[in-house]
């Protein structure tokens, strides 16, 4: 059941537009008549903010290995993409991968011989990528740096144990370098809720298209773009409080495995 048929079934949200004054200039009631509508569409907003927080994150982390290890082939490839993502507007990426993606989709149906349906793609698949490369592109420096300032002492602790170099990645490095990169990270996490607004230049009716189609029935658009504006404050809000209450877990509660090392370390 959607928010607008909840809304209009609540008097008490009826009687509380009554009493807002409508105004000439500007209406309240106007910016609170669209907050159901707006609301609607948070769902997708926070659809294409995780997607591209989520595969944003994954590409970032290996972005920071290779340039970490400069590994001979992937280095300069990483160098590029990067330099090109954090040097292009994030716009233009989304038009790049709206129309670029189709196209190279085409090119291989017609190279060789696949019967991809393109026109079966949603546009969230492309804003999703463009979203998840862009915040790889800044995350990674933020990630490269956090791993290379996790302390080296536990590095060698955990390898004279005898885990291999995957495991310490993921038992001493990983963790370690968390705690170091959150605040940084939820900060781009916020950064990217707003950047999901761009989204509707590639057909996509999310938060601040359906204040321009709302907008465009009584061309009240400021009160419906303060609407929109009220709801991504709170979002932010939201995000930032979970933020601090991640990091402040991240900072009480030190890594299983170095717990784990100091253990042996002492008993040895």
């Amino acid at each position: 059941m959607s928010f607008t048929i909840l809304a209009s079934g609540l008097s008490w949200y009826d009687r509380l537009l009554e009493h807002i004054p409508e105004g000439h200039l500007f209406s309240w009631r106007a910016v609170f008549d669209a907050m159901p509508s707006i609301i609607e569409r948070v769902p997708v907003m926070l659809g294409l903010t995780l997607g591209g927080a989520v595969f944003g994150i994954l590409l970032a982390l290996l972005f920071a290995i290779v340039k970490i290890n400069q590994t001979k082939i992937l280095y300069p490839i990483q160098s590029v993409v990067v330099s090109f993502l954090r040097g292009t507007p994030i716009l233009v990426q989304l038009m790049l991968s709206y129309y670029g993606i189709p196209l190279f989709l085409k090119f291989l149906n017609q190279k060789y011989g696949f019967d991809w349906n393109i026109n079966a793609i949603p546009a969230s698949v492309f804003a999703i990528t463009a979203f998840a490369l862009n915040n790889a592109a800044y995350a990674s420096e933020t990630i490269r740096a956090a791993i290379q300032a996790v302390n080296a002492g536990e590095i060698e602790a955990a390898k004279s144990l005898g885990m291999t170099n995957l495991q310490v990645y993921r038992r001493v490095i990983i963790p370690n370098a968390a705690v170091i990169a959150t605040p940084t990270l939820i900060n781009s996490l916020i950064g990217l809720t707003k950047e999901t607004s761009l989204a509707f230049n590639v057909g996509i009716i999310e938060m601040f298209a359906q204040a321009q189609i709302l907008g465009g029935s009584d061309y009240r658009y400021f009160e419906r773009y303060i609407a929109v504006a009220l709801v991504y404050w709170a979002v932010s809000i939201i995000i930032e409080q979970t933020g601090r209450l991640i990091e402040k877990k991240l900072s009480i509660e030190p890594p299983k495995t170095s717990l784990e090392t100091q253990e042996v370390i002492a008993n040895d």
